[in-house]
């Protein structure tokens, strides 16, 4: 063995132990345990009606009406009790990319406000948990973001995939993802509830129900999706491992241009909306006419949502239903300062 071989040896296991003793969040996130498991099966929507997708749309006046609107948003579609979550434990997957403002991590209000809806619904216990991206520790942004609070205040607890085990999945029908690493708590969970946010995206076009399940994914297969020059696609196959029995997608402030990297981390309004759905591509059909409705981000605003690269790899795959056979249902708290406008122009723009 040469000298250069062998200090080769010697430092690697040195950086081996360095790893393990000083962040074993990422020791666990490279060695963690990965045996295979069988893939989650689709599960039926819940929230349909005479053959279609139902889509609750609540418009409202302020941050002071989040707990109303989010209520009202799966009232419209016939009440939380359809999901069946009584008696069950729930995981809550909420958008929480880090704890930087221009990031547009889900209300805090808006989590709240979905654990108390589903402790109300039977649920016997709700755990709350994401990963955020490299640069930021998952229980920072918890904290800092306010999320972790917000949770504890309303019971439940939270969870940060940092510190899961990883078992490995490999879905049928995948054209771009082979298999993937998920968080042993994801794929046990008995129910999940996704609570995205509307927002566009730099590399992924936009960032909502079918996006927010990249937080389930291993840092890796993140890298991999980035590079690819196929991410939407692969966000849309993403979503065979992990079926959520409820979405709850937090509008009431989005990002309409721009993403993440962007001066200024783009164009936020404060569009005072919640939508709920049990169809990740229905409710993302919806958020999308939305941010088209600002007439901002050309690359929603050139095309149909319909032709969105995410959307359509998703009704390949069997993941909602498409154009026509969505029911928007709404409700507004606002009277008379052009909410019925803005609802056109979300009805139009899903033509």
């Amino acid at each position: 063995m040469t000298r250069r071989k062998f200090l080769a040896i010697v430092l690697g296991l040195l950086g081996v132990s360095v790893l393990y003793a000083f962040s074993p969040q990422l020791w666990s996130i490279i060695m963690g345990e990965r045996g295979e498991v069988r893939p989650r099966d689709v599960i039926s929507n819940a929230f349909s009606r005479n053959g279609k997708s139902l889509v609750g749309v609540v418009l409202g006046r302020s941050s002071d009406d989040i707990p109303e609107m989010v209520r009202l948003s799966v009232d419209v579609m016939g009440g939380i009790e359809k999901a069946g979550f009584r008696g069950r434990k729930v995981l809550v997957k909420p958008n929480l990319n880090s704890y930087h403002p221009d990031d547009l991590t889900t209300n805090p209000m808006v989590v709240k406000s979905v654990v108390d809806l589903l402790f109300e619904a039977g649920a016997s216990e709700v755990i709350v948990g994401d990963m955020s991206n490299a640069a930021y520790p998952t229980r920072e942004s918890m904290r800092i973001s306010g999320i972790q609070r917000a949770v504890e205040e309303a019971g439940a607890s939270i969870v940060c995939f940092d510190d899961d085990e990883w078992v490995t999945v490999k879905p049928d029908r995948v054209e771009y993802l082979k298999e993937l690493l998920v968080p042993k708590t994801v794929y046990e969970a008995e129910k999940i509830v996704s609570v995205p946010v509307v927002k566009t995206h730099l590399s992924a076009t936009y960032s909502m129900s079918l996006k927010n399940f990249v937080g389930i994914t291993h840092p890796s297969t993140r890298q991999h999706m980035h590079s690819s020059g196929y991410i939407e696609e692969m966000i849309a196959e993403i979503n065979l491992v992990a079926h959520p029995s409820l979405i709850v997608m937090d509008g009431t402030r989005s990002l309409v241009y721009g993403g993440l990297g962007s001066p200024g981390g783009g164009t936020k309004v404060d569009s005072n909306v919640i939508l709920a759905s049990g169809d990740r591509a229905a409710i993302d059909a919806v958020g999308l006419a939305l941010v088209k409705s600002f007439g901002l981000w050309d690359r929603v605003v050139s095309k149909s949502v319909w032709e969105q690269r995410q959307v359509v790899r998703a009704l390949e795959l069997g993941l909602g239903r498409g154009r026509g056979e969505i029911d928007i249902v709404s409700e507004s708290l606002v009277e008379g300062d052009g909410s019925d406008e803005l609802m056109t122009k979300i009805f139009q723009n899903l033509e």
